[in-house]
């Protein structure tokens, strides 16, 4: 804890004397405090049994990203926005059980500077990449634009939520969502003054007064990154109609394999929902 203390005291000061400009700050904290991009991709859907399509699309600022697009036998397309550390291929076991439990299409892609994509990442480049990859899926003829889902884990769930400000899909789906960058860096640091050093980024709190979409918000009750108060806190901020599963006992990353047949369930009520345009009374999925 002191040698945590230290190093923290250290990038404070460096951030505040040697980095006075708020663009110099928020170029180092994105580098170093909110963005993890691997290269190396570990496999890819193939490995998992699974048929896809190589996706490679046009960012607006000339840059080109990478994903993968999971074709299914539903009408739903989940559009996955994944966190903030390593890239799509670390999710190809989620991927592989979401597409034999939910029969969706599935698009994940990287951001800017993860994987095979190119360029760096930064907070507004994500979310120029996210309306990319939504161009990308309204140009296949299989998709249908009226049930296009957004999925976000951790980070994505921010980047799900900017989009949804501006283009609404059919309905969103978060896990482990985050509130803002600025409630992380409290709870990573307590008693450091967190204010002085992040802006408020990718302040999903604010804005999901504005997303009046049907939502599923999905958090484990043992998250010891994102607390499941800041799920809660989000979830109570959106207009509705709104659904909240608590996955009692999971943590940040293993939901589904806690929620097992619960979780996958919950999924598969929230598509129909969306299918069918009637949204149960007091938000109960049944």
């Amino acid at each position: 804890m002191e040698g945590s203390a230290t190093a923290d005291l250290k990038t404070y000061l460096m951030l505040t004397l040697l980095l006075p400009f708020p663009k110099s700050r928020s170029r180092y904290i994105d580098r170093n405090h909110i963005f993890f991009p691997s290269r190396e991709l570990l496999g890819t859907p193939a490995d998992m049994g699974l048929q896809y399509d190589e996706a490679y699309f046009p960012t607006s600022d000339g840059l080109v990203l990478h994903g993968w697009f999971v074709p299914g036998e539903a009408g739903s397309t989940l559009l996955w926005f994944h966190g903030n550390s390593g890239n799509i291929s670390y999710h190809l076991e989620n991927l592989d059980l979401l597409h034999r439990h939910l029969r969706s299409n599935i698009f994940i892609f990287d951001y800017r500077g993860y994987g095979r994509s190119q360029g760096q990442p930064t907070e507004e480049g994500i979310y120029r990449d996210s309306r990319a990859a939504l161009a990308y899926l309204q140009r296949r003829r299989e998709v249908n634009g009226s049930l296009v889902v957004y999925a976000g884990h951790s980070l994505g769930s921010a980047v799900a939520v900017e989009l949804a400000t501006q283009h609404p899909p059919a309905g969103m789906i978060l896990e482990a969502p985050i509130t803002s960058i600025r409630d992380m860096a409290k709870v990573g640091r307590r008693w450091l003054p967190a204010g002085l050093l992040v802006n408020n980024k990718f302040n999903s709190l604010q804005r999901m007064k504005r997303v009046k979409v049907p939502l599923l918000v999905i958090h484990g009750d043992r998250d010891p990154l994102v607390p499941y108060e800041l799920g809660i806190r989000l979830f109570q901020a959106a207009p509705g109609p709104k659904w909240l599963y608590t996955v009692e006992g999971a943590d940040h990353k293993n939901a589904s394999k806690v929620g097992g047949e619960q979780y996958f369930s919950t999924l598969r009520q929230f598509l129909r929902v969306l299918g069918s345009g009637a949204f149960p009374e007091r938000g109960v999925l049944t």
